[in-house]
Parts: C-alpha cells; sequence; structure tokens
C-alpha cells in the first residue's frame, strides 16, 4: 500500500504545470459537492451564491481551478441529474473552459475521472432538450490529480490537489466509501445524520490528514500546497508551513475559496448579506491576505 508521502510524490510529479506570472488571475474553489438538487443536496443552499461569485471571475478575467469533489458522485450514480439540476453552472463553465480558463483537478468524491474514458463519454456533450440535439459541454477535457502553477520570473512552484492522498481510507478504498455513502449515508444524511468517514465531519481524521500534509510540505523545501477536502479553511503566515485550504462551497450560507491575483494570494469568502433597506445581496468577503507568494520562498 503506498504512503501518503508516495502519493503526494505521484501526483505532483505528474501534475499539469501551469505558468504564471503577476498579471495572471487565478480563483481556486473545491469541494462544491454538486448534486442532484435532493434533500441530501448540500451544494443546492449555495448554488446562486456560487453562480454569481463564479461569473463576476469570468468577467473579471480570472481563470478558475476546481480542486476537486467538484461533483458529488459516491451519492449520485451518474452525472446526467446533476448537470439537469444545475446547468446553468455548467454552461457557465462552459465558458471559462472555451477561452482555456478551466482547470479541473478530481478528488475522492469524483475519482471516476480519472479515467478518460469516462470523462470522454460523460462530460464532452450534453442532450439539449430543446432543440433534441447534442451539444459540446467540455470536449477534449481533461482531469488532473494536481496542477503546479510556476511563475514565469521567480520559478517558484505553487502545487494544487485535492488533498485526499493523505487519507488513506477515502483514497485506497474509494470505491468502498462510495457503496457506503450511497446505501447508507445519503439516507441517514437526509435525516441529518452526518457521515463519519468524511474527515470535514470527523476532527480527529482532519488532524491526521492535515498532519500527514504539512510532514509532505516540510520535507519539500516547505513549497506553497492548496488542497481541499478536509473543507477547514487554512491560511498560514509566511514563515510557518506553507500548508492552504481552500475550503469548501457547502459551508452553511456561505462558499470559501483562494485568489491569487498581483502574485499575491487572498483567502475569500461569498455570502448573502442584508442592505439597509432589508434586501439581500450577494457580497464578497475578504478573510485573509493579500500577501505575497514570495514571502513564502525558502531558501
Amino acid at each position: 500500500m503506498f504512503s501518503s508521502k508516495k502519493r503526494l510524490d505521484r501526483a505532483f510529479k505528474n501534475a499539469k504545470v501551469i505558468p504564471f506570472n503577476n498579471d495572471s488571475k487565478f480563483v481556486l474553489f473545491s469541494d462544491c459537492h454538486r448534486g442532484d438538487n435532493s434533500f441530501a443536496d448540500d451544494f443546492a443552499n449555495n448554488r446562486n451564491i456560487y453562480f454569481h461569485a463564479l461569473k463576476q471571475y469570468f468577467a473579471e478575467g480570472f481563470s478558475y481551478c476546481e480542486l476537486g469533489d467538484g461533483d458529488e458522485l459516491w451519492e449520485n450514480i451518474s452525472f446526467k441529474p446533476i448537470f439537469e439540476a444545475h446547468e446553468n453552472i455548467y454552461q457557465l463553465m462552459r465558458l471559462f473552459y472555451v477561452e482555456n480558463r478551466l482547470h479541473l483537478i478530481w478528488g475522492n468524491h469524483d475519482m471516476v475521472y480519472q479515467d478518460p474514458e469516462y470523462v470522454k463519454k460523460n462530460l464532452s456533450t450534453y442532450f439539449d432538450a430543446k432543440t433534441g440535439e447534442e451539444k459540446p459541454l467540455f470536449p477534449g477535457i481533461t482531469y488532473h490529480e494536481g496542477i503546479k502553477l510556476v511563475h514565469a520570473e521567480t520559478q517558484q512552484e505553487v502545487f494544487l490537489t485535492h488533498g485526499h492522498q493523505a487519507d488513506w481510507w477515502n483514497f485506497t478504498f474509494w470505491k468502498w466509501s462510495r457503496f457506503l455513502v450511497r446505501v447508507l449515508w445519503k439516507p441517514l444524511n437526509v435525516m441529518g445524520i452526518a457521515d463519519p468517514t468524511s474527515p470535514a465531519k470527523n476532527y480527529t481524521e482532519l488532524i491526521k490528514i492535515e498532519r500527514r500534509i504539512k510532514k509532505w510540505i516540510t520535507d519539500n523545501k516547505n513549497m506553497v500546497t492548496i488542497v481541499g477536502h478536509t473543507h477547514r479553511p487554512r491560511f498560514p503566515s509566511p514563515g510557518d508551513i506553507a500548508f492552504f485550504n481552500d475550503g469548501s462551497c457547502v459551508h452553511p450560507r456561505s462558499i470559501t475559496g483562494m485568489e491569487i491575483e498581483n502574485g499575491a494570494i487572498s483567502l475569500i469568502k461569498w455570502q448573502i448579506a442584508t442592505k439597509e433597506d432589508g434586501t439581500l445581496q450577494i457580497v464578497r468577503v475578504l478573510l485573509e491576505g493579500p500577501i505575497k507568494l514570495s514571502e513564502y520562498i525558502t531558501a
């Protein structure tokens, strides 16, 4: 059985390389867990917030990196009902894709996307009920286990991955976990009972996973590493272990993510806020940063 170190080493070695500079703009979200809009769809509560935020980022020229568990393919058997429930989301993501601004990583809940044939069969086209025709969605798209952002001037590398490589149960036995979620935890989730196999709901496992990733980071000269998986936002100060976590899009009433802009990184939250006149609006809240990525460079 491979260790966490070997799994993370492999993800880093095989990572897609994306050059960037201080003019580049990236937004990072993970753990959307887009579902079928049923009572078990945790994403449904935040989909309007997510759509608004992503629409803003598209208009402002950002590239979108999704760090795994974008689609909830443990609770749902196929992509079709997910697409039908959130078609507006995928049509927006398609706009990023057409402009080569969409970069996708697979996590444990959408681990089937590591199979190029599965991706080709399910994500290349969609059926348009209005015209009765198949139309392109993400033709030729590739999912990755990791992404390396490499700065054109400093050569600093920023490693993006889902983070479940440090969670041996949800990596090695993901099919067994998927089975348990479908037959047991999905019905119980509707009744409000949490899945104990999820590190987001099991604090002891969460700490173990974070510790393993931090060990890998320190073994690799404190490389800036951004993950998801545990749903717990992390934003270190320069000089600390460069372990970042963008949180998730299934927090109660808000989503969290990260921005890389002007060579700096920030942790942000989008939520619904009440205006003075009582109307509601979706607002962006800066939680941490911006801090220059160069401040995390170690000799």
